[in-house]
């Protein structure tokens, strides 16, 4: 027989009657809702409840009271899953090609997805994750760096509610913030479209390391503006640009300067060193030349101002005043300014621009050529150390836009003309005289094979002065000493086939040995006692950094904000892109000809002075191949001597 606990038989009991007691309340409510009492009746006691009985029951969920007025329904956080799986559809599936259209970057973005489980970056609880909002705010000031924010679209993760807007939204941001950073560290124009006398070593960042590093940092905007330049240039034109873009700096290009005045020289027989004749006093007062401007001689000074003038007018710079010059002299002076040739804040971004072209790591030391200043700058420790005055290419003979490193100096050097200049000024020139290159102190020479090489042997005349300092690119341009001082007296000193003339090269020489070679002791005394008739070579243990720039705008050492003139239109030309049709494609390289001023010239063999010296051809000799000669690079660290130094390199 089985026996009942008292305990369990308590409980049964105390629940029936709670039991019985709801159900008697409930039943007597039903009547009450079913009978309208009018006879007041006596109070009554509550009905006992399960707490009387000791007997714990929950209580009831609380009911909202309705509402005054009708809201709209709170949204729903998307399930992350959902969100997830929708983006393995996409990036996984034909939606990416239409989000992410270059294949480097589409490929690390699948990389990317598929290694973290398709998990959001941007999104987190169905919304913008601050890293989001932080990638926003930065892409969409984006022209404080000088480029585009409309370039760099953002999507409005406030109306993407579903898992397919939050996903679409995802990649979109993806997508703009690799664009951003390949523009930021490349370049939103491709050099190759401004010109062809421009080419650097370009690395764009991963896709990949980008996408990691916005992973590893909540702080979007901090990592997509490391992207940019660290150059203090740079950033100088950083705060210029916000400068002027808050009304506040504004810089109005200078008037023009104020032309000499215009003298009539009157017409007559060739003025030539040496010569009296009455014209040389309009000459002198036509082209202010220092000095009595009455004295009818025909001197160094006069000629001096005549091949500056020459030179400025792209004509033959021979010192005399024949018809082409004299026409020249009486027609109008080409005006010129100094200041920004276009808006200063389209100055600004174009310069900004250049900059992303150049390798972030500039070296130490390193030499800063910028054409439009026409100087040269040599830093140290991030210092400017030492600083002169250079003559840069023609227009017509731009110098090349570059990053190269300088290997060697020489002293005594050999000019070997090339072969575009023997091709399409000296030739010609031997056509109309057999005598002009032996004036002039040039050699000419033909191969067996029809060669022709036209070369100036190291002297106080060569071409390219005492010294030469070389840091070997295809441009074959390079920096050197120069027999024409007067033209640096002038402010625009545009002058050259495209080489570097330099003020100062012997003190150049010596701060740049002080660096190399500080063991050496070398000075300016030191290297003009190496003056000879043959090529002598001082190696670098270690290259230096050489860039050639083109800054337009800049700050000068004092911090003075500065601007120049466009002298080779790159502002020019960079503007009309950003601002014209071919802005879509502007950050895609395109195909340049091939550079062919080093293609030898050859003529029909024995047309100059028989068929001259056997042996290889002047491409052989420049390229490699052929006979053995003394190197002209020796290993670093030494001082060699060469003789008939056969490298190519303009003036």
């Amino acid at each position: 027989m089985k026996v009942v606990r008292f305990d369990r038989l308590l409980a049964s009991t105390a629940l029936g009657l709670v039991l019985l007691v709801s159900g008697h309340a409930a039943n007597a409510q039903q009547q009450a809702n079913e009978v309208q009492i009018v006879v007041p009746l006596p109070d009554a006691p509550p009905p006992p409840t399960a707490r009387d009985f000791g007997i714990d029951v929950p209580a009831p969920a609380q009911t909202a009271a309705p509402a005054a007025s009708m809201a709209a329904p709170a949204p729903v956080a998307a399930d992350e899953t959902a969100v997830s799986d929708k983006l393995r559809e996409m990036v996984t599936g034909k939606a990416l090609d239409r989000v992410i259209g270059r294949k480097a970057e589409n490929a690390a973005v699948v990389a990317f997805y598929s290694a973290r489980g398709y998990k959001p970056l941007w999104v987190a609880n169905g919304a913008a994750a601050d890293r989001a909002k932080s990638a926003i705010g930065y892409l969409t000031k984006a022209d404080a760096v000088g480029l585009e924010p409309g370039d760099y679209p953002t999507p409005d993760f406030n109306s993407a509610s579903t898992p397919d807007a939050l996903a679409e939204a995802e990649l979109k941001l993806t997508a703009s913030a690799l664009t951003f950073a390949r523009h930021a560290q490349v370049g939103r124009v491709h050099y190759t479209r401004v010109a062809a006398d421009i080419q650097f070593d370009q690395k764009a960042p991963e896709p990949a390391d980008v996408l990691n590093k916005l992973a590893a940092n909540d702080d979007a905007g901090a990592t997509l503006d490391s992207y940019n330049p660290p150059m203090a240039q740079f950033k100088a034109l950083r705060a210029k640009l916000a400068e002027l873009r808050a009304g506040n700096g504004i810089a109005a290009a200078p008037a023009e300067e104020k032309s000499a005045p215009k003298v009539h020289v009157p017409e007559g027989k060739i003025m030539r060193l040496g010569m009296k004749d009455p014209r040389v006093v309009a000459l002198r007062k036509r082209l202010d030349v220092k000095g009595d401007k009455d004295n009818t001689l025909y001197d160094e000074d006069v000629r001096d101002a005549v091949r500056t003038f020459q030179t400025v007018a792209e004509l033959h710079d021979d010192g005399n005043v024949g018809p082409n010059t004299l026409r020249a002299l009486n027609g109008e002076k080409k005006a010129t300014a100094k200041g920004p040739s276009a808006d200063p804040i389209d100055t600004i971004i174009v310069n900004m621009e250049r900059w992303r072209w150049f390798p972030r790591e500039l070296g130490n030391p390193h030499v800063i050529v910028n054409v439009p200043d026409y100087r040269l700058t040599l830093y140290n420790n991030g210092k400017v150390y030492w600083t002169t005055k250079i003559v840069a290419g023609k227009p017509v003979h731009a110098t090349p836009m570059i990053s190269s490193e300088m290997k060697f100096i020489t002293v005594n050097p050999t000019w070997n003309v090339p072969p575009s200049i023997i091709e399409n000024e000296y030739l010609p020139a031997l056509q109309q005289d057999p005598q002009a290159l032996e004036r002039i102190g040039l050699k000419l020479e033909q191969a067996a094979d029809g060669t022709v090489r036209i070369y100036q042997p190291p002297g106080a005349g060569n071409a390219l002065g005492r010294i030469r300092f070389n840091f070997p690119n295809k441009f074959l341009v390079y920096q050197h000493d120069t027999p024409d001082k007067h033209l640096f007296s002038r402010e625009e000193r545009a002058f050259s086939h495209g080489c570097m003339r330099v003020e100062n090269p012997l003190m150049y020489g010596e701060k740049l040995l002080s660096l190399a070679l500080p063991d050496g002791n070398y000075s300016a005394a030191k290297l003009e006692k190496m003056f000879g008739g043959s090529e002598i070579n001082i190696n670098f243990p270690k290259n230096i950094w050489v860039h050639l720039t083109y800054q337009t705008a800049f700050a000068d050492e004092e911090g003075k904000f500065q601007f120049r003139k466009d002298v080779y239109g790159r502002d020019q030309r960079m503007i009309a892109i950003l601002k014209g049709s071919e802005r879509r494609i502007a950050d895609l390289a395109i195909e340049r000809a091939p550079n062919t001023s080093s293609r030898p010239v050859r003529m029909p063999v024995g047309m100059y002075g028989g068929t001259g010296p056997s042996g290889p051809s002047f491409f052989d000799m420049l390229f490699g191949g052929g006979r053995q000669v003394e190197p002209a690079y020796r290993p670093r660290g030494s001082v060699g001597r060469t003789s008939n130094n056969r490298n190519t390199y303009y003036r």
